[in-house]
């Protein structure tokens, strides 16, 4: 006599019933939007790791729009990051070198890194350009405003609202 499967099973069945269906479909759907069969591979592994480790308990009426907002998503992410990582590394290479980093010194310069792309996530892309062009490029408000567009007041809004999502994580740490 079978026994009835566990909840946790029936969504392991469900998530690969949903992979075999439409992930080539997916990973077409990506590759088309992004030229590269290698990062469209990736992106498509990485949808359905975060599809996997969410907290979707209820079957998809349309799971390829479904799929397709999470990839959307994952591909922002994804540019935020290499952005977030190409301004560092622009910074670094700004840098007057001073002696060769240690392996330790390159770790907690990753983290710190890491650190900063957590804290910024989920902010407007203005906002977190002005604050990495003020901490990380060193300019001046009116300059970020001329680069952005934007007004000096906006501007200001903006580090406003950076500065007070930086107190916030530094409390969260904190606790």
């Amino acid at each position: 006599m079978p026994y009835p499967q566990p909840p946790a099973s029936a969504r392991h069945d469900e998530m690969h019933a949903l992979y075999r269906d439409h992930s080539q479909w997916l990973q077409g759907w990506i590759r088309r939007r992004l030229g590269n069969a290698d990062r469209a591979a990736d992106i498509t592994q990485d949808t359905f790791l975060r599809l996997i480790s969410s907290a979707l308990r209820q079957p998809l009426a349309e799971p390829r729009s479904f799929l397709a907002t999470v990839a959307r998503r994952v591909m922002i992410d994804q540019l935020r990051r290499r952005n977030l990582e190409q301004a560092y590394l622009e910074f670094l290479a700004s840098q007057p070198v001073l002696e060769e980093c240690s392996p330790e010194q390159r770790l907690l310069m990753l983290e710190t890194l890491m650190q900063l792309n957590a804290m910024l996530d989920g902010l407007g892309q203005k906002v977190r350009d002005t604050f990495l062009y003020v901490q990380l490029d060193g300019l001046t408000y009116p300059e970020v405003a001329q680069r952005l567009g934007v007004s000096v007041s906006s501007v200001t809004k903006y580090m406003a609202k950076a500065t007070e999502r930086c107190l916030l994580f530094a409390f969260d740490a904190q606790l």
